[in-house]
C-alpha cells in the first residue's frame, strides 16, 4: 500500500439526534425484517431481533428528542444495537472517536454496550456475557467500550449500577469487573454521556459526563485487519429491556492508503 496526495474529503462523521424516523414495536416493517437486509435510522442501521413482536425502535416525547430501544423478551440474549458495519480500521481510520448521551429507564434484566465491537450482523449478538464479577466474551469478538449488566457487581457498596469499561480482544476469554468499574453509577430516568477514543496503536479513553474515568495502551490490536462497528445495543434477559438514547456520534479519519 502507498500514501498518495489527500484531494477529498478526510473526516469521516456520522450523527443523529433521534428527533425523526422509528421502527416501531410490532409494526409490519419490523416483520419484513424476516426476508432479509436492515433497517436504517439517519447515518446509523437497526441490528437484532426486530422480527420479534416486542422488539424494535420508538420515539420518546421528550426534549432533545430521545428513542428507546427495546431488546426482545422471546430468549435470553435477544438484542437490538443502533450503529455501523465493520467498516472502520483503529489502526487506518483512527483515531476513532464514539459519543453517546444514554438513559437508562430502568436498571434490571439487561445487558447494555456503547463502543466499538468486531461483529455487528443482521441478528446482534451481545458482546460479552457477565456474571458476578466477570466478563466473558461471546465466541471471538473482540469489543472496547462500556458496559451495564444487571448481574455483575462489584462490592456491596457499588452493586450492579456501576459503568464498565472493558476491552476484550478476541485472543482474550475472560475479563475481571473488578479492574475495569468506573466511578460513575447509572441511574434510572438520569442520562449520561459517554464518550469513547480509540488511537491507531490501539490505545483507548474512556469518559463519562467529561470525566476521564480510564486510559489503556493497547485496547484493540493495531492491524489493518481489525475492523470494528460502533454502536449502542441492549440484550434482554427474558424480559423485554430498553435503553433510551438521546445522541449518537461517530467520528474517524478516511483511510487514505491506495
Amino acid at each position: 500500500m502507498s500514501l498518495t496526495g489527500q484531494s477529498g474529503e478526510g473526516k469521516i462523521v456520522l450523527f443523529d439526534d433521534f428527533c425523526g424516523p422509528e421502527l416501531p414495536i410490532l409494526g409490519t416493517v419490523a416483520v419484513n425484517h424476516a426476508s432479509g437486509g436492515y433497517f436504517t435510522i439517519g447515518d446509523f442501521k437497526i441490528t437484532g431481533d426486530v422480527v420479534n413482536n416486542d422488539s424494535g425502535v420508538v420515539q420518546l416525547e421528550k426534549a432533545s428528542g430521545y428513542i428507546r430501544i427495546i431488546g426482545s423478551a422471546q430468549s435470553d440474549g435477544d438484542g437490538i444495537a443502533v450503529g455501523t458495519d465493520r467498516c472502520f480500521s483503529p489502526l487506518l481510520n483512527g483515531p476513532l472517536v464514539l459519543e453517546a448521551r444514554v438513559e437508562m429507564n430502568e436498571l434490571t434484566t439487561k445487558n447494555v454496550f456503547v463502543g466499538f465491537c468486531t461483529a455487528n450482523a443482521d441478528i446482534v449478538l451481545e458482546p460479552f456475557t457477565s456474571v458476578t464479577e466477570t466478563l466473558t466474551t461471546t465466541g471471538s469478538v473482540a469489543s472496547v467500550g462500556f458496559h451495564f449488566d444487571s448481574t455483575l457487581s462489584v462490592d456491596a457498596v457499588a452493586a450492579t449500577a456501576v459503568w464498565h469499561m472493558p476491552y476484550l480482544l478476541a485472543t482474550d476469554t475472560t475479563q475481571s469487573s473488578l479492574v475495569i468499574a468506573s466511578s460513575q453509577v447509572a441511574v434510572a430516568g438520569e442520562s449520561d454521556v459517554l464518550r469513547l477514543e480509540v488511537d491507531p496503536n490501539g490505545a483507548a479513553r474512556w469518559y463519562i459526563n467529561g470525566v476521564l474515568e480510564q486510559s489503556v495502551g493497547a485496547a484493540l490490536a493495531a492491524t489493518p485487519g481489525t475492523l470494528v462497528s460502533g454502536m449502542v445495543g441492549v440484550w434482554a434477559k427474558d424480559v423485554a429491556v430498553g435503553i433510551d438514547i438521546d445522541y449518537l456520534l461517530i467520528k474517524a479519519n478516511r483511510d487514505w492508503t491506495r
